[in-house]
This record gives structure tokens, sequence and C-alpha cells, in this order.
């Protein structure tokens, strides 16, 4: 769809500057692959570790919208490279019991509409692609401080500290096309296990969780190169706030560096240093569905993609005696 982003490795480019239209290949395509894992990389999920009943079944269906640059090493004749990205995301979610304490497995499936632009010596190029995102699956524990309770015993139980485990998985089920930059899947594997803590004060909730994301090799990557990158170390935090009827309001921050890309042994300037702020807002409709408000926007960018996000999630739960 569209015109084709390879255009930025023109002939008069591979006659003229073969050196530097390499390097702009290469930083090209880690940039802009950023983008796939942007739909799930930088989470910022508040509540993750937060008990939930045993037995519950969530379905989740949303929009989020995705738009910015890339940041590009000054050095490279880049300019002007903007990505934006409407997604739909379906998940299933099952609260579950393991060794008396509680535990969530979800699977998470986005469909995305991507456009790209960029001028690469003075050249214009787009491209717009549509498909099926990686899709993942997560796995979640509470070692403590969050016992398995039945829906009845939940009326009775106060939160203090809760510290919790998960491990998530990503796998190559989205859209790929190795000859183009800008794709909506990224064509390897990655898994993610991540530490969280969370403490209750009255009406505010205090969360903090560190995790890092360890990636398999991509050997077909633009040009039919094999692609490397190092693994991304997470933090992010959340102050949340409780308001009556079950409505409430979350501030969220997240700091993440590392991810260093090389491909064909030749390592690129890209190591990330990235922060991120955001806002998230759940407000219940009756005891069966509820709607999640979020926002976030980049505030600073060593490398990658620098973006704004919005979206809108709907929650149905059923189960667990409801």
């Amino acid at each position: 769809m569209g015109s084709d982003l390879i255009g930025w490795t023109s002939s008069r480019l591979q006659k003229n500057c073969r050196l530097d239209g390499l390097r702009i290949v290469r930083f090209a395509a880690a940039s802009l692959a950023a983008v796939a894992s942007g739909l799930h990389g930088q989470d910022l999920e508040p509540r993750t570790y937060a008990n939930t009943p045993i037995g519950l079944n969530f379905l989740i269906a949303g929009y989020g919208h995705l738009e910015g640059g890339v940041a590009t090493d000054p050095a490279l004749p880049i300019e002007n490279t903007q990505v934006e990205v409407h997604s739909t995301v379906f998940a299933y979610v099952r609260s579950l019991e393991v060794f008396g304490k509680s535990a969530k497995f979800d699977v998470v499936v986005p469909y995305a509409w991507a456009s790209g632009s960029a001028t690469a010596i003075g050249q214009f190029r787009e491209r717009e692609v549509s498909g099926f995102a990686d899709p993942r699956v997560r796995f979640s524990v509470n070692l403590y401080g969050a016992p398995a309770l039945s829906l009845e015993d939940f009326k009775n139980y106060q939160q203090d500290t809760i510290v919790g485990a998960s491990l998530e998985v990503t796998a190559p089920g989205g859209q790929y096309d190795a000859d183009k930059l800008l794709n909506l899947g990224t064509n390897r594997w990655s898994v993610k296990p991540e530490v969280g803590i969370s403490k209750h004060l009255g009406s505010v909730t205090l969360e903090l969780a560190g995790g890092v994301r360890f990636y398999t090799d991509n050997d077909d990557s633009f040009g039919g190169k094999v692609r490397e990158q190092d693994p991304i170390y997470s933090v992010q935090g959340h102050l949340i706030y409780s308001f009556s009827h079950g409505i409430w309001a979350a501030m969220d921050a997240t700091f993440y560096t590392g991810g260093q890309t090389t491909v064909d042994g030749v390592k690129g300037n890209n190591r990330l240093e990235n922060t991120r702020l955001g806002a998230t807002l759940a407000l219940p409709v009756n005891r069966n569905n509820s709607v999640k408000l979020y926002f976030s926007t980049g505030v600073s960018t060593r490398a990658g993609t620098d973006f704004d996000a919005a979206g809108i999630l709907w929650q149905y739960r059923f189960g667990g005696g409801l």
C-alpha cells in the first residue's frame, strides 16, 4: 500500500553515497521497528498487581491512536520522519488461584493501521500498512499480600502491601514484510519478566514495577539482514487515587533504556534512554461493564519513536458468582 520506503536506497544513493546509504537503511529500519514495539513495549499500565477475586473472566475491546516522530542520528540525512497508528485491541483475562495466591492470565490480540513518511536525501517517501500486530500472552501472580479469594470473601479484603511478578511473551504473529521498513509485526519473539510492588495508603495506592524485555534475532530483517537487539530495561510508577463508586484515576510515568540494535554485525547508535508520562481514568458503567481512558506522551527521547498515545478500553466481566 502506498509508496515504498525502500526508495530511501535509490540508485543515485547506491552509486554516490553507498556507505551513508547503508547507515541510513540500517538506522531507519531499527527506528521504524520501534513503532511495532511501541504498540506494546512501553505500556503504562496501572493496577497490574492489584488483587482480583478468583474465577472472574474479562473481555476487553478498545481503540488507540499513536502519533509522533522517529528520533534519528543528526548526522544522517533523514528529516521529518512521522508515524501514525490507529489500533484496535481485543483481549481476554482470567483470574485464578496459584498456591493460595491470586493470579491472572491474559491474551491480547491487536490489529492496526499505520502510515509513515520521511524525507531522505531530499526525497519524500511514505507508506501505509494494516494488519495484525504481534499477539502477547502474560501470566502474573501476587506473591505476597494478595490471597486468592472468592467474590464473596473479597468484600472483606483490605489491601496493604502487595508484591507480585509477571512473565509476558510476545509472538511473531503480526504483519511483516522484509522488503519494507514500516511493519506492524517484528518477526521475532520477546520475553519480559517483571516484578512489582503496590502499597495502599487510604484513598491512594502507590505502585512501582521494574522489568527487562529480551528479544530473539530477526533473521529476515530489511534487505535480508539479521537484526539483533539488546534487552530493554524499564521501570514504571503509578499514583492511583480511588474515588467513590469504583472510579479511580492514575498518574503514570515510565523510564526505559537499552535496546541498542546490531544489523549484520554493525552496531547502531540507537540506545534508548526515554521517559514517558501519562494518565488513566477508569469509570464503571454497571456491575459488569466499565470504561478506561488513557493518555501518554514522551518527555525525553534519545532514540526511537517519540509519540503521543491516547485510547479507550471497554471491559466486560463475567463469572466468579456475578
